[in-house]
């Protein structure tokens, strides 16, 4: 059955990872960071967050990749905190302070019907990593509700592959960051040393349960995997050494969502090395090492919006030599 979560509701499979992940938040090991608190009883970690999940907002977006987006939107919530410190981080007023509310299994299932009902060609869950055992147990009851759109798993990539795993059979469409490749410059914008050795398990995991990006005639995506990568002021992104990982270690036929929306909001101007925007020509030569390491699937950003690599509108290209 599609989506994927719906043989998963039927057969028992999503309730038992919903046991397993909550079963882990008595004490927290649920991301890298292992605060081993208590959050079945409120008890709170580096994510701020205890037993119930909250949310900033939720809508029908058109600003993400196109086969994401497509012509209704993506039903994308806006998850409040997260469990990494991002010092340039755009969405810092709901992800490290205290934009949004509290809300319980119930509701956070009704803004998925919701979001269905608007017409949403999936429901988007933006920052998941520290609710993921939540998010599944308001799953549960959308689905006895009627849900029956893919869930995109969108997350900043500092993840557990052991948490993936629970989800495979769940998720259809993973939509990870692949931020850093080095631990230091992880661990110094983002308070995140293991980044790059946990980041790498968990998106080669997801590929493993979902493999290439799948779009359908109508130009929306159905299953697979799309890698962000946001390209950082004097290549603190490491976009040479992730692009190989992609190429060597995933596929070459991998979808790739090269951004150069980066902005030095929240504390970069604390860092001399990205209180600036991206140059042009930075950004050139972050596609040029794309196109090095024969990867051509995805899109590039600019002003306008995100563009095809070789692209002719949304069509699904493979690689050029093909």
């Amino acid at each position: 059955m599609y989506p994927s979560y719906l043989d998963a509701y039927n057969n028992g499979t999503l309730a038992k990872s919903t046991d397993k992940a909550f079963d882990l938040l008595g004490s927290c090991s649920i991301c890298p960071r292992k605060c081993s608190v208590n959050r079945l009883e409120n008890e709170i970690g580096f994510c701020k967050t205890g037993l119930k999940p909250r949310v900033c907002s939720y809508m029908a977006h058109h600003g993400e990749e196109p086969p994401i987006s497509g012509s209704k939107g993506s039903g994308t919530i806006f998850f409040s905190y997260c469990n990494m410190s991002c010092a340039y981080c755009q969405n810092y007023e709901f992800s490290q302070q205290e934009e949004g509310r509290e809300v319980d299994f119930n509701e956070l299932a009704g803004f998925m019907i919701e979001l269905q009902n608007l017409g949403c060609h999936n429901i988007n869950l933006v920052t998941p990593t520290h609710v993921m055992p939540q998010i599944l147990k308001a799953l549960q009851i959308a689905v006895s509700k009627g849900l029956n759109i893919p869930l995109v798993y969108n997350t900043g990539g500092y993840e557990f592959p052991e948490m993936i795993k629970l989800l495979d059979g769940i998720v259809d469409i993973y939509l990870p960051d692949m931020r850093y490749a080095d631990p230091e410059t992880a661990a110094k914008l983002s308070m995140a040393t293991d980044y790059p050795k946990y980041n790498r398990s968990s998106v080669k995991e997801m590929h493993r349960q979902v493999g290439i990006a799948k779009i359908n005639d109508k130009d929306i995506i159905e299953r697979g995997l799309i890698i962000r990568h946001l390209v950082l002021p004097n290549n603190l992104s490491g976009t040479e050494k992730t692009m190989k990982f992609i190429a060597q270690e995933i596929s070459k036929d991998s979808f790739i969502s090269l951004m150069s929306q980066y902005t030095p909001y929240y504390k970069a101007r604390e860092f001399k090395e990205i209180n600036r925007r991206i140059t042009v020509k930075e950004y050139k030569v972050a596609q040029e090492i794309m196109e090095e390491c024969g990867l051509y699937n995805g899109w590039t950003q600019d002003s306008g919006g995100h563009e095809r690599f070789a692209g002719v509108n949304i069509k699904p290209i493979i690689r050029e030599d093909n």
